[in-house]
C-alpha cells in the first residue's frame, strides 16, 4: 500500500468488492488529503438494481435468480460502505457513534440479571406444573418435553454460574478476561440438550416396537392440555423478551424457549391425537422431538466450537479494519498484516504498521496506542495488538507451531 492514494478503492475478498464512481459534485466537495482514503468523493450507481435499473438488467438478467444475485450484491456494497463510514467517523472523533454510556451499560447488565432470574423461575414453575402432566397423561411426548424441562434448569444453572463468573474478572488468574467462559458454557448447555434428545429417540422407538400408547380420560385430557397450552404461551412471550438483548447467554435462553414452544406444540397434539386417534402418533411425536433436540443443539455446538477454535473474520470485516487503520495517522507508511480471528464470542485483532525508520520512539508509540484504542472501541473486538516496524520486507516475525 503506497502512501499516495489514487481517487479510488477496491477491496477484494470472495464476493465483497467495493466498486465506487466519481461523484459528479467533486468540483462542490472540498479536496480530499492527499494520504487520507475518503468516502466522500465516491458513491454507489444512484440507480439501483430493485428500482430503475431493473428495466435495462431485464434484458441481460432472465431468470430471478440472477436478478436475485445482483440484488444481494448490491446489498453487500451497502452495508460494506456504511462499515466504512463508522470506521470514518471513529477517525474523526476518536469514538464510535452511538456508543452506550457506562450508565446505560450498567442499566443493560441488570435488565439482562432479570431477564435470566425470569427465565429460570419459569423454568421451575413449568418444570413442576409439567411434571403432574406428564404423570396424568403417561404420554411420551409430554414426558419429553417435561424432561426437557428438568435440562432448562440445569442448563440455566450452567448458563448463570458462567454469566456470574464473567462479572466478577480476577485479572491476575484471568489476565485476558473471562469471555471464553460464555460459549463453553453455552457448548456445554448443547451438550446436554442433544444427550436428552438421545435418550427421548431411544425411549420413543422402544415404545414403537412394544406398540404402547397413552391412555388417559377426559379430566386427566384437560389438565395435561390446560398445562402444556399454558406453558407453551408463556415460553413464547419468555422467547419474545429475551431476544430484545445482545448478550449471548441471554440469546441462549431466547433460543431454548422457542425450542419450548416447538416442543410443548408437537406434545401437546400429538398426546391429544394419540388418545383420539392412533397410538402411535404419541411416540412418533416424541421421536420428531427428540431429532429436533440433536439438530438444533448440535448446530450450536459446531457455531461456538467455532468461536473458540480462532477463526478469521469475514473479509468485510477486514476491509473496514484496514480502512480505520490506513486512515488514523499521516506517517503510517504500510500497512503490513490485518488480522481478525475469534477467541470466544469477540475477535482478538492483530496489526503491523510501517512507521519511518527516523520517527522518535514516543511519537511512534502515541501512534501504535492510539490506533490499539480505536480498534477496541469496535463492539466486535475484545482486545487489538497494534506491532510497529520500519521497513515491510521481513520474514514473518511469528512462525506458526504445530
Amino acid at each position: 500500500m503506497e502512501t499516495t492514494k489514487e481517487h479510488h478503492l477496491g477491496v477484494s475478498g470472495q464476493d465483497y468488492i467495493v466498486d465506487l464512481l466519481p461523484n459528479d459534485d467533486d468540483d462542490r466537495s472540498s479536496p480530499p488529503s492527499s494520504w487520507r482514503l475518503s468516502l466522500d468523493t465516491f458513491r454507489l450507481p444512484s440507480s439501483s438494481p430493485l428500482s430503475s435499473r431493473r428495466t435495462r438488467l431485464s434484458r441481460y438478467l432472465r431468470t430471478p435468480k440472477k436478478e436475485r444475485k445482483v440484488s444481494e450484491y448490491y446489498k453487500k456494497q451497502e452495508k460494506l460502505l456504511e462499515g466504512f463510514n463508522e470506521m470514518e467517523t471513529i477517525n474523526e472523533t476518536g469514538f464510535v457513534s452511538g456508543a452506550p454510556s457506562e450508565e446505560e451499560l450498567k442499566k443493560l447488565a441488570k435488565s439482562e440479571r432479570l431477564a435470566v432470574n425470569i427465565s429460570n423461575a419459569a423454568n421451575l414453575v413449568l418444570f413442576v406444573a409439567k411434571v403432574y402432566a406428564s404423570v396424568e397423561s403417561r404420554s411420551m411426548a409430554v414426558i419429553a418435553s417435561t424432561l426437557d424441562s428438568l435440562l432448562d434448569l440445569l442448563s440455566g444453572f450452567i448458563l448463570w454460574f458462567t454469566a456470574n463468573a464473567m462479572s466478577k474478572p480476577n485479572h491476575f488468574h484471568y489476565p485476558i478476561g473471562k469471555r471464553r467462559m460464555q460459549p463453553v458454557g453455552i457448548i456445554v448447555f448443547a451438550s446436554v440438550m442433544a444427550t436428552l434428545g438421545l435418550q427421548v429417540l431411544l425411549e420413543s422407538t422402544r415404545l414403537l416396537v412394544s406398540k404402547n400408547g397413552p391412555h388417559m380420560s377426559s379430566t386427566e385430557e384437560k389438565w395435561m392440555i390446560g398445562i402444556m397450552a399454558s406453558a407453551t404461551v408463556i415460553k413464547f412471550l419468555l422467547m419474545l423478551y429475551c431476544r430484545s438483548f445482545q448478550n449471548e447467554i441471554v440469546r441462549a435462553y431466547a433460543q431454548d424457549h422457542l425450542f419450548d414452544v416447538v416442543t410443548n406444540s408437537v406434545g401437546l397434539a400429538t398426546a391429544v391425537l394419540a388418545v383420539k386417534f392412533y397410538w402411535w402418533i404419541d411416540p412418533s411425536g416424541a421421536i420428531l422431538i427428540a431429532l429436533y433436540t440433536i439438530s438444533t443443539w448440535a448446530r450450536t455446538v459446531l457455531e461456538n466450537v467455532h468461536s473458540l477454535i480462532g477463526r478469521s473474520a469475514p473479509p468485510d470485516f477486514l476491509a473496514k479494519l484496514t480502512f480505520l487503520i490506513w486512515n488514523h495517522h499521516e506517517k503510517i507508511k504500510h500497512i503490513d498484516t490485518v488480522r481478525a480471528y475469534t477467541f470466544g464470542s469477540h475477535y482478538f485483532v492483530e496489526v503491523d504498521i510501517v512507521l519511518p525508520e527516523d520517527m522518535r520512539l514516543h511519537e511512534a508509540h502515541n501512534i501504535g496506542e492510539t490506533l490499539q484504542e480505536k480498534l477496541e472501541q469496535l463492539s466486535e473486538v475484545e482486545r487489538a495488538f497494534v506491532h510497529i516496524d520500519f521497513e515491510f520486507t521481513h520474514r514473518p516475525e511469528h512462525k506458526y507451531k504445530v
